[in-house]
């Protein structure tokens, strides 16, 4: 007889080769119903997984956080039994478990877009219906390789296995190659939702074929699926996308180009404001802001190492006059060159040197999400020279101004990732080893110094050096990169950087990269997607919307308030527009502009203003120089 640890530290006794869902029986059969799988000795294992040896097991139910995976993962392989009966000659890709669902990539006969979704999702009723057993079992390679022979995806995936055995789950009429673990039956997954379709290369790679991604998610109560998919309407409703045409703030034409957004008026004024705000900011810290023109030479860039570790990021190359130039990617060789122009005495360091520049780098066509991700974007860009016994307080001095800023905008929701070269594929990192294990360990011991909870990320560093990546949570899910902060020993050896030192002898200084804002564009769609599009006073295109209620009598006093506020600074426009008030005023509820006036009458007769603040239905009448106080206040509070 074995013996069985479970997990309140109880031992039982069972018999070698009894099954997991067995002993879950015996344990409590109305239990074992609600176990999704079991943790065997630690490790996620299926129900009809045997107990070999003395073991401690742990029963994972459907509500555990463990589960969602699992029947995330089991829901895929529903979805591709059901997409396989419906439509034959289905070639099968991957379809893994991913934070909210799951996924899986086919090369379907048939050509299918969102509205296929319903049928694909009709039939996996079916497949509920029929509560199939599914079944583990594990075959050799070759054998495998005759089992899926038809579907060149599979056998590429047997291929890359490093095992001689292959697992294998199969249910009825359909198999596929799996790790697992599995639920026990396509009758328990039943709560779910397909989501949409997408196209995706092959494992990732443009020179594959492209293939139909069929999104869904899977949830272990109703209720759940219920919840999420409200949370999916409510990200909807803040896509920035949907936001920035609703409220002018960019706009894209392909006969523009694709990746390549135009700032519409309102948005250049939320552009302006930010830059104004994080410029002031820096000022203030002795930032010198420096101008620098979005193209250079090719040799800049192989000085630098962007042309060997860059290049295909970058757009290709212009010749002109016998050199060679291209668009920048980034603003560091630039920094570096303007650095180098000037003698340095060690009394001048740290040298913060800033810029809002235009970069621009050519993402993949698939990768172009609005605003968020573009190929033409603007940079809250800084380098600072400094000693190396200036690292840990210019690294802190630039944190406490990210968390500054982060305090100043409400941000809560985000983590500190140190971002490290992975060890194992060094070929895609400059410079040697002990300049890296040298940058990563002062950047972790200053975080230990600053008490700042992070987590490490391999293989996340630029290829220059390790750095520290501020990931802040969205609010429709996404995790975005804001603000990052990079240390640097590499550039001032490319670019031969030096400083007098308290000797007199030539040293070699650090460059420490830092991006507060990080893109402005993908700063201003956060901004959007957290706000909803309800920008605060100080920041909102439009403060104020003027609506007089009757033109001919209440237009005069309408313009006599509209210089006023354009004298104060006040942002304001009027609606002249011969429409109904109250198709007026909804109106400027849909823009969300701060505040309503109505002019009517009593302003006119009182010279006061009657206000309503967007969301409220309220109505207040103050005097003109009160109101006036007021905007001017917000805009000075950030409010």
């Amino acid at each position: 007889m074995l013996k069985v640890e479970l997990k309140d530290g109880s031992i039982i006794e069972v018999e070698s080769g009894k099954l997991v869902i067995e002993v879950a029986k015996e344990l409590s059969p109305s239990l074992a119903k609600k176990c999704c799988v079991a943790k065997l000795n630690g490790k996620l294992v299926d129900l009809k997984a045997p107990i070999v040896e003395d073991s401690k097991l742990e029963l994972v139910m459907f509500t555990d956080p463990e589960a969602f995976e699992v029947i995330n993962h089991s829901c895929a392989h529903l979805m591709a039994q059901a997409v396989c009966r419906l439509y034959p000659g289905t070639r099968m890709g991957v379809g893994p478990a991913i934070e909210e669902g799951f996924y899986y990539d086919f090369s379907i006969p048939t050509a299918i877009t969102n509205e296929d979704l319903p049928k694909i999702e009709a039939e996996m009723k079916k497949i509920v219906k029929e509560n199939i057993a599914i079944n583990h079992y594990m075959l050799s390679k070759a054998d495998a390789k005759k089992k899926f022979g038809s579907d060149k995806f599979k056998c590429e995936l047997i291929d890359a296995i490093n095992d001689d055995m292959v697992g294998i789950y199969e249910q009825a009429d359909y198999a596929d190659v799996c790790r697992g673990p599995h639920v026990i039956s396509t009758g328990i997954i039943k709560n779910f939702k397909l989501l949409s379709c997408a196209g995706a290369y092959w494992r990732g790679d443009s020179k594959n074929e492209v293939l139909t991604r069929i999104y869904g998610t899977c949830w272990a109560t109703e209720e759940e699926l219920k919840n999420f998919l409200a949370i999916l309407e409510e990200r909807k409703a803040r896509d920035h996308r949907k936001l920035g045409k609703e409220l002018g703030i960019f706009m894209f034409d392909e006969l523009v180009g694709r990746g390549l957004p135009m700032w519409l008026p309102n948005g250049f004024i939320v552009r302006r404001k930010l830059q104004d705000y994080i410029m002031d900011k820096e000022y203030e810290l002795g930032y010198k802001h420096v101008m620098t023109p979005c193209i250079g030479n090719v040799e800049l860039y192989k000085t630098s190492g962007h042309w060997a570790h860059y290049k295909d990021d970058m757009f290709p190359k212009m010749d002109v006059d016998e050199e060679s130039y291209v668009l920048r990617p980034m603003n560091c060789p630039h920094h570096m060159v303007m650095y180098r122009s000037t003698l340095h005495s060690y009394r001048e360091l740290p040298l913060r040197i800033a810029e809002i520049a235009a970069d621009f780098r050519f993402e993949a066509s698939g990768a172009l999400t609005g605003i968020e991700r573009t190929r033409a974007f603007y940079q809250n860009d800084s380098h600072i020279f400094c000693t190396p016994s200036q690292i840990g307080d210019v690294f802190k001095e630039v944190t406490k101004l990210i968390l500054d800023v982060y305090n100043d905008f409400g941000f809560k929701n985000y983590k500190f990732r140190l971002s490290l070269r992975d060890p194992n594929d060094v070929e895609k990192y400059f410079g040697n080893d002990e300049l890296w294990e040298r940058s990563e360990s002062e950047l972790r011991q200053v975080l230990n110094e600053l008490g700042v909870d992070y987590y490490e990320a391999i293989g996340e560093a630029a290829f220059y050096g390790p750095k520290l990546d501020v990931q802040v949570r969205s609010a429709i899910g996404h995790d975005v990169t804001l603000s990052t902060i990079q240390l640097d020993y590499q550039l001032p050896e490319r670019f031969e950087l030096e400083y007098i030192d308290e000797k007199g002898q030539k040293a070699r200084p650090v460059v420490i990269h830092r991006a507060i804002l990080g893109s402005m564009d993908r700063f201003v769609a956060f901004l959007l997607e957290e706000t909803k599009g309800i920008f605060p006073v100080w920041l909102a295109p439009v403060q104020v919307k003027l609506i007089p209620v009757n033109l001919e009598y209440h237009k005069e006093y309408t313009d006599k308030l509209f210089a006023m506020f354009k004298k104060a600074k006040i942002r304001a426009e009027v609606d002249y527009r011969d429409e109904k008030l109250g198709y007026k005023i909804r109106e400027a509820q849909m823009k969300k502009i701060p505040y309503q006036l109505v002019i009517g009458d009593n302003e006119v007769n009182n010279n006061t203003v009657t206000y309503r603040k967007y969301g409220e239905q309220q109505q207040v009448t103050v005097s003109v120089e009160e109101f006036i106080e007021m905007i001017s206040k917000a805009e000075k509070e950030m409010k």
